[in-house]
């Protein structure tokens, strides 16, 4: 989300009586079309991943799990297709099975939305749980398919280092996916029950009524259980996603709606999005280990008063697409709940594409901590930071062994000037706004990061590992990222 986050913000608290309504029933999904037999890969724009996605070879399975609906055969009959519910209540398990792939056919909903209050769920209202081996591979086929974890229900994505899940797109697992490739699914949603900013006229949050209605306009999130539980997610990508829903609502890639700390979010890519890599809506989620590529607009987005954290982030925008690597917003009651973000030992590069927004954008009241950090931009007309708004000056965001190898260090707008950014930036600690970056292989540390001083994170927020370097990336020794993820490497691809 770029400059709009205040638009699409006024829109959700603003969605009417009759589309909350709706919320709390089933799956009233626009299927997708397109699914059973698929036509063999083209062979003129194949991809070689890492990752394989398409083998197109073996035998499919006979037939599918129970609780799945068998929809045919893909790539030369080699893989099974068994499609996901529209609605999943009780237990689902996706199993890893040779010969089977799944999909989701429209919105798949996990749960019926249970309400903000977890001591006073909605009558009726059935929780879900969804859980997915590792190795398993779910896609879909148009900009609406998605799934939707909804309060008060959870999703277990866990996969191993070395046999990820991966939810991507059709054309993925055809084959034809290419560098710019974006948006041919809708992603992953998940609403909890945390704290956000949204709230009726006359509420303060934290509050159980301030609730709103994510940018897809079918699930409720929000409440004041910050450490509510969606899960966890572990070791999984997310290949491909995103979707205008409209104008200025969009499915990123994962959006967190409302989503508390006792979610487990840790070893997380997120690759060639077409809105957002990953957005927080409110909440109090943290995250490690965290991978976002070629996302076309924000690579991490934060609003409606996020109070969360993430340690280990490598961001790297593409050549031909994105916008901001960070955009942080606080819309909603800035006063009671501003978005304090917290961020730790990351290494973010932006986009050279003309047009593209600044690496670091604050603006309407937000906050936040910023920990051993390295901004690198070689585009002549990216700052590394802007800061926007008189509110966002007195919340006092601080860096603290952060660096910006960037064309312009600050942005000089007519909002907040680069001289205030500036004074911002420095009243920090082991801050440099001159540094030249000898990051090798994209993101891995050189001589210049490892020689420049640290803070410890854990002294600022207790979810953090204490680090003495900076950057995601300490060597060439640390591999947290291998095995896992795709693209980011040469010769690796998604």
């Amino acid at each position: 989300m770029t400059g709009t986050s205040t638009l699409k913000n006024l829109l959700i608290v603003s969605i009417s009586a009759m589309a909350l309504a709706a919320c709390g029933g089933g799956a009233d999904n626009v299927a997708s079309p397109g699914e059973g037999a698929f036509p063999p890969s083209n062979p003129t724009t194949p991809t070689t991943p890492t990752n394989p996605t398409n083998p197109g070879t073996g035998t499919a399975a006979a037939d599918c799990p129970t609780g799945f609906t068998n929809v045919g055969v893909i790539l030369n009959g080699t893989l099974r297709n068994c499609q996901l519910p529209s609605l999943i209540t009780g237990n689902l398990v996706v199993p890893a099975r040779a010969g089977t792939i799944y999909s989701v056919s429209g919105r798949t909903d996990v749960g019926q939305d249970r309400g903000a209050d977890p001591a006073n769920p909605i009558a009726g209202a059935q929780a879900g749980v969804l859980t997915i081996e590792p190795g398993v591979r779910i896609f879909g086929s148009a900009g609406l398919d998605y799934i939707n974890v909804v309060r008060g229900s959870q999703i277990f994505a866990e996969g191993t280092s070395t046999n990820p899940i991966i939810f991507t797109s059709r054309q993925n697992i055809e084959g034809t996916t290419g560098a710019d490739s974006i948006g041919q699914w809708g992603g992953l949603v998940i609403s909890g029950r945390a704290p956000i900013a949204s709230c009726p006229a006359g509420t303060t949050p934290p509050n159980v009524n301030c609730v709103a209605t994510f940018e897809g306009g079918v699930a409720l999130y929000g409440g004041n259980t910050p450490t509510d539980n969606s899960g966890r997610l572990r070791y999984v990508q997310v290949r491909y996603p995103g979707f205008e829903i409209q104008p200025n609502r969009e499915l990123n890639g994962i959006t967190f709606n409302g989503v508390g700390s006792g979610t487990t979010v840790e070893y997380i890519q997120v690759h060639n999005s077409s809105d957002d890599g990953i957005e927080f809506f409110g909440g109090t989620v943290n995250a490690k280990y965290v991978v976002i590529t070629g996302a076309d607009d924000d690579s991490v987005d934060t609003d409606e008063g996020w109070r969360g954290g993430i340690q280990y982030l490598i961001v790297r925008q593409r050549a031909n697409g994105g916008d901001r690597v960070f955009e942080m917003s606080s819309v909603g009651v800035q006063a009671s709940l501003n978005s304090i973000p917290k961020i730790a030992n990351y290494t973010v590069i932006g986009s050279t594409r003309t047009g593209a927004g600044d690496v670091q954008i604050l603006n309407t009241g937000t906050g936040g901590r910023f920990i051993n950090g390295i901004h690198v931009s070689t585009n002549p007309a990216t700052a590394c930071l802007d800061v926007d708004t008189a509110s966002t000056v007195a919340a006092a965001p601080r860096w603290d062994s952060v660096v910006f190898s960037c064309a312009i260090a600050f942005r000089n707008d007519s909002d907040v000037d680069g001289a205030a950014t500036q004074a911002l930036f420095n009243a920090g600690v082991n801050n440099n706004s001159n540094f030249t970056s000898t990051l090798t292989g994209g993101f891995v540390n050189g001589a210049n990061e490892s020689a420049h001083p640290a803070t410890d994170p854990k002294t600022i927020y207790s979810f953090f590992d204490t680090t003495n370097y900076i950057g995601a990336v300490r060597n060439a020794a640390d591999t947290w990222w291998q095995g896992w993820t795709c693209g980011l490497t040469s010769g690796s691809s998604c």
